[in-house]
């Protein structure tokens, strides 16, 4: 019996370390390619860039905590839970920051087109 325990802790381990290094991988190749595409946006003067790379930003973290959340599953001290508790906290901080960043970019986006539509409407009205 204590072979089989053994045996199943093992295996769960690999597959929590397999897991999470695949959830690391995916934040990774997230931030990455988002990273790319804004820079290929800048260079032809987006105004939008910055929406789009706190969108992937974000993603990349969610992944990335998913993945420390996943560790926690094979913990076996609880200093080390401790450090992963903490890295936690420090992610989702960042998270909600960075979505309170897409809420504040997504309204001024809004307002920058409701004012260039007041302005078109105004330009038309005047021309008539």
């Amino acid at each position: 019996m204590g072979l089989l325990i053994t045996t199943l802790e093992s295996g769960i381990y690999e597959v929590v370390e397999l897991c999470t290094m695949l959830m690391e991988l995916f934040g990774l190749a997230v931030l990455v390619s988002t990273a790319i595409r804004c820079f290929i946006r800048w260079l032809k003067h987006d105004d939008t860039i910055r929406l789009t790379l706190a969108q992937g930003i974000a993603l990349a973290l969610e992944f990335k905590m998913g993945g420390e959340v996943l560790r926690t599953v094979v913990v076996r001290e609880w200093a080390e839970l401790g450090i992963l508790g903490a890295i936690i906290i420090l992610r989702g901080a960042l998270t909600f920051l960075i979505h309170w960043e897409i809420n504040n970019e997504k309204k001024e986006l809004i307002e920058m087109e409701e004012i260039a539509k007041a302005h078109a409407e105004h330009a038309q009205n005047t021309q008539a």
